[in-house]
């Protein structure tokens, strides 16, 4: 039988979507459709595995997709990642089931890196998600040099909420451009992480009252990369709705299949003046690690008694707060 809560879709920049489901039994007999008739669609089901790919639906749209077995059981998705040929990271994080049994609705909620290299067809694709609002998370000097791509006719408002873990100069200089086998770089990555929780407390606050300002927002989080500060942002955001620690870090290492950290290289060594620096030693500033959204979460455990305390004191999102996030974005 097809397991529901396990059925991943997401698409390529050429627009191709690929489907993965998991069974409970071998001989489970799958079938993918859009949700949208299609005559050029076309299934293409891979031989011995749980895997389909879907071509010829239209780039600029988003599809949903029925996946069910002969069972009766159905699955009604949304891809996970969608296909941006400028930005790699872009995600849907709607979807997830939440503790309480609801499930986050798709289409609202938003994440990725920097929008400032979206092709045309990005820019067409970015406008039928109808955002409200873009929380940009990127330094000021980030934003002012790399500005977004967003679409012209009505734009989403831009919130600019700069943040800068810790201090990047001082680490180098502290380092003196010797990183070794790349422990040193990792353990700054956790102490960042840790941060997020720590010291950037009123941007993350600033967030929750931008995204609530806004009735019935659609919303996207971003920064360079979108797996950092963003990533932090989703998994709070998450957590107020009430998904499960568990599914958030589920969510959170996505990037790991989703951005590739060795095509980033040369960008970051460019932005951090770090030519100098071997890549091996570097690396873990552009991975992710269950250990630095980890880290984060601990830091919030070490000073509260629970996400929900560390939500109303911490960022001011309190019961009436978390009770209008959820009638908007639970169903």
């Amino acid at each position: 039988m097809l397991v529901s809560n396990a059925v991943h879709i997401w698409r390529e920049s050429d627009g191709d979507y690929y489907i993965e489901w998991r069974a409970s039994h071998p001989d489970t007999q799958v079938t993918v459709e859009p949700v949208i008739a299609n005559s050029a669609a076309q299934a293409h089901y891979a031989a011995d595995t749980e895997r389909a790919r879907v071509s010829g639906l239209a780039a600029a749209n988003r599809h949903f997709f029925r996946v069910r077995d002969q069972h009766g059981t159905e699955v009604l998705a949304a891809e996970r990642k969608l296909g941006m040929q400028g930005t790699p990271n872009f995600r849907d994080f709607g979807g997830y089931p939440t503790t309480g049994g609801h499930s986050v609705k798709w289409g609202f909620l938003f994440r990725s890196g920097q929008l400032s290299n979206l092709s045309d067809q990005d820019v067409a694709l970015l406008a039928t998600l109808k955002l409200d609002l873009v929380c940009d998370f990127r330094r000021l000097e980030e934003q002012e040099a790399d500005p977004s791509r967003l679409p012209t006719n009505k734009p989403p408002r831009i919130a600019s909420l700069p943040i800068t873990p810790g201090s990047n100069a001082q680490f180098f200089d502290q380092v003196g451009g010797q990183l070794g086998d790349g422990q040193t770089m990792f353990d700054f990555m956790v102490d960042i992480n840790r941060d997020f929780a720590v010291a950037q407390t009123e941007t993350y606050a600033r967030m929750f009252r931008e995204i609530l300002a806004i009735e019935d927002a659609r919303f996207l989080v971003h920064c360079a990369a979108g797996k950092d500060r963003t990533g932090f942002a989703a998994a709070i955001i998450l957590l107020a709705l009430g998904v499960s620690q568990e599914v958030v870090m589920r969510d959170y290492m996505l990037t790991q299949r989703f951005f590739s950290p060795h095509q980033e290289i040369d960008r970051l060594r460019q932005k951090y003046q770090m030519q100098q620096l071997d890549t091996e030693s570097i690396l873990p500033m552009l991975e992710v690690h269950e250990d630095y959204l980890s880290r984060a979460l601990m830091a919030i455990a070490q000073d509260y008694p629970s996400v929900e305390v560390y939500l109303k004191e911490a960022l001011g999102v309190g019961s009436t707060e978390v009770a209008e996030l959820r009638a908007r974005y639970l169903e």
